[in-house]
C-alpha cells in the first residue's frame, strides 16, 4: 500500500484535531432554584419579601390618602364653623353652670345634668366646721366616677381679704 500526499494530509489533520478535542459530558442546570433546589431557602425569602413589601406599600399609600381625606374634611368651612360654635355653647353652658353653683344672689343648692352620656352632679356642702364647698361628681358612661371638691368662699380672687372688694389691695 502506498501512501500518497493526500492521504498523508488527511492522516496529519485527523492526528492535529483529534489531539484538541478534549469534551466533557454534557449537563443541564436549572438557573431558577424553584426547579434546581439550590438556594431554594433564600429564594422563597426573597419573593415572600418583595410580596410582603408590595403590600405594605400599597397599605401605607390607602392610610395616607384615608388620612389625607379626613384631613380635608376636617378643614372644611362648615367643619371648622359647627367646632367654633360647639366651642362656643360648651363655654356658655360652662359660664352659666359657674354661675349658678357660686351665685350669691340665689345659689341653687344642687344641680344634674347628662352631657354626651356622662352624668354630671354638683351640690353645695357644709361640712361640721361650718365651711362650704361644692362637690362636683362626672360619673363616665362605664361607671367610672371623678369627685371635685371647691372651696366656696376662699381664695379671694383680685379682692382685698380685708375689705371684700377691689383690685388686691392697694
Amino acid at each position: 500500500m502506498k501512501i500518497n500526499g493526500t492521504h498523508l494530509g488527511i492522516a496529519v489533520m485527523v492526528l492535529f484535531f483529534t489531539g484538541q478535542l478534549f469534551a466533557d459530558e454534557i449537563v443541564h442546570k436549572f438557573k431558577n432554584p424553584s426547579f434546581s433546589g439550590i438556594g431554594q431557602g433564600a429564594h422563597y425569602l426573597t419573593i415572600e419579601n418583595q410580596e410582603s413589601s408590595r403590600k405594605k406599600a400599597i397599605e401605607d399609600a390607602l392610610d395616607a390618602a384615608r388620612k389625607a381625606a379626613e384631613r380635608e374634611a376636617d378643614n372644611t368651612t362648615l367643619a371648622k364653623f359647627i367646632r367654633n360654635l360647639e366651642s362656643r355653647i360648651y363655654a356658655q353652658f360652662a359660664k352659666q353652670l359657674v354661675e349658678s353653683m357660686f351665685s350669691n344672689d340665689n345659689p341653687a343648692g344642687f344641680g344634674s345634668f347628662v352631657l354626651e352620656g356622662n352624668t354630671i352632679t354638683w351640690e353645695i356642702i357644709t361640712d361640721a366646721g361650718g365651711t362650704e364647698f361644692i362637690r362636683l361628681t362626672i360619673v363616665a358612661e362605664d361607671g367610672s366616677s371623678t369627685v371635685v371638691e371647691i372651696p366656696v368662699g376662699t381664695g379671694n380672687f383680685g379682692q382685698d381679704p380685708d375689705i371684700g372688694s377691689g383690685d388686691g389691695g392697694g
